[in-house]
């Protein structure tokens, strides 16, 4: 231990190596619940790529596990450090370096806030269109990291396709470069895709380069009422069967709703089963509103209302991103699954977390990201009841075996982490797992890199 620290600050800035034990407790964790973490070694706060490579030259000749950080604002467990690891924050690497209106790229350092990036190139009239609820604070690092989507996802797809290009630290110290930063490229194999999502398991990210749309209109958006989640779900088919492309389409059922007023008495309608979302941002929205709605109708809408105006539209988005944190406060503890299936059986999906809601005796909150499939099923639990937790760990598993068996996947934004590692293995199969387990060999051969994640 003592070895460790000495040698981290021979390279390092004193305000750089933290061992205060409150401090280092308060970062051993994210945001995920049901996940153990260990006591870390130290904490590094590095403000450069040389700093970075510091510290993983030193954890590597020692064999130390080094657990990258972003924001910490991840629901998977991937940030929570493991015992004597070093944890490596990277918040502090938090530069915008290039926005490039003609080659719409953006370069910037991992702990760049996404919210921030999407307001500084907009002031260049371009968008960087990955949104995630928490993208007031999660970082772009912790953004790739986990491969995370958002609510626009439907029309301008998720982080995976707006990364150009890395500057990656592998584990002995050595600069890895991957991509491009031209608008097509494919020479050689895509190591860049393969890093996002990978969860500072194969390398850590200090450099990214981004591509960048241009800015859309303003979006406008209707809300409409369902007298049952399946009818919501038939009308999210009959938009997607019809060819639309709205910039989001979103839907929060009776639960979340009731959760999202209480917390922000926005006053959401309470006596519908399910709330559908859909806006456009095209330069008149207004006739694609007028056939979405008359399809709303058709599936069985009780009532479809058009937002008056881009203010209206995003109080509605406002209360589509507080529903997570209402969850949470129902019972004051909540898991949040993350289940991704087919548009065709998102209605399956839905009813079946009702049934597993019903069998374990739960208050269970669904809000979807219902245009690519991509539900988030809530549970919502007293953590002091330790029956009431137990049925909460169980619900989740059943909702994860759920989305299998319609053809889903475990994880369609919020990653693997510790959370969901068993259930990694089961819905990859032995050939693919062995494959992965020697792809990060290859990279990281000591195993120091977030171990004990994935899988």
């Amino acid at each position: 231990m003592h070895e460790l620290i000495r040698r981290l600050q021979k390279g390092l800035p004193s305000d750089a190596v933290v061992t205060d034990p409150d401090i280092l407790r308060s970062y051993a964790n994210d945001m995920a619940g049901f996940c153990p973490a260990g006591a870390p070694a130290a904490l590094v706060l590095p403000h450069t790529v040389e700093q970075v490579q510091h510290t993983t030259r030193t954890a590597h000749a020692l064999r130390v596990p080094v657990v990258p950080q972003g924001a910490r604002t991840g629901l998977s467990g991937a940030a929570n450090a493991t015992d004597g690891c070093i944890l490596l924050s990277l918040t502090r690497m938090d530069r915008i370096l290039e926005i490039n209106p003609v080659d719409r790229i953006a370069v910037v350092e991992p702990g760049v806030v996404n919210a921030r990036l999407s307001h500084a190139v907009a002031e260049h009239g371009l968008s960087y269109p990955p949104d995630p609820s928490s993208w007031e604070m999660c970082t772009i690092g912790g953004n790739i990291g986990t491969g995370s989507g958002g609510l626009c996802c439907v029309k301008y797809g998720v982080t995976a396709e707006y990364v150009l290009g890395l500057d990656v630290v592998l584990a002995d110290g050595r600069l890895l470069s991957t991509g491009r930063r031209t608008a097509k490229g494919v020479a050689g194999y895509d190591l860049t895709r393969l890093i996002v999502g990978s969860e500072g398991s194969l390398g850590i990210v200090v450099r990214a380069t981004l591509a960048l749309r241009a800015q859309p209109p303003q979006q406008l958006a209707l809300a409409a009422e369902f007298p049952s989640a399946a009818a919501a779900c038939d009308a999210v088919c009959r938009i997607m069967e019809a060819g639309h492309t709205p910039a989001l389409l979103e839907l929060m059922d009776r639960t979340t709703l009731r959760a999202v007023n209480e917390l922000t008495k926005m006053g959401l309608p309470e006596t519908t089963e399910a709330l559908l979302l859909a806006a456009f941002d095209t330069p008149d929205p207004a006739p694609q509103l007028r056939a979405v709605g008359d399809l709303c109708a058709a599936a069985g809408a009780s009532e479809v209302v058009p937002a008056e105006d881009a203010a209206e539209s995003e109080l509605l988005l406002q209360g589509r991103r507080a529903a997570l944190t209402a969850l949470d406060a129902v019972k004051g503890t909540s898991m949040i699954d993350d289940v991704c299936v087919p548009r065709s059986r998102l209605a399956e999906m839905l009813e079946g977390t009702a049934g597993i809601a019903e069998r374990y005796g739960l208050t269970i909150g669904v809000c979807a990201h219902a245009g690519d499939g991509n539900t988030h099923p809530t549970v919502c639990f007293d953590a002091a009841d330790e029956d009431e937790t137990r049925r909460a760990r169980e619900s989740f598993d059943a909702i994860m075996e759920l989305g299998l068996q319609l053809g889903g996947t475990i994880t369609g934004e919020h990653g693997v982490g510790l959370l969901k590692k068993d259930w990694l293995a089961r819905e990859l199969g032995d050939v693919s797992l062995e494959l992965h387990r020697a792809v990060k060999a290859a990279f990281d051969p000591r195993g120091i890199l977030n171990p004990g994640k994935l899988f």
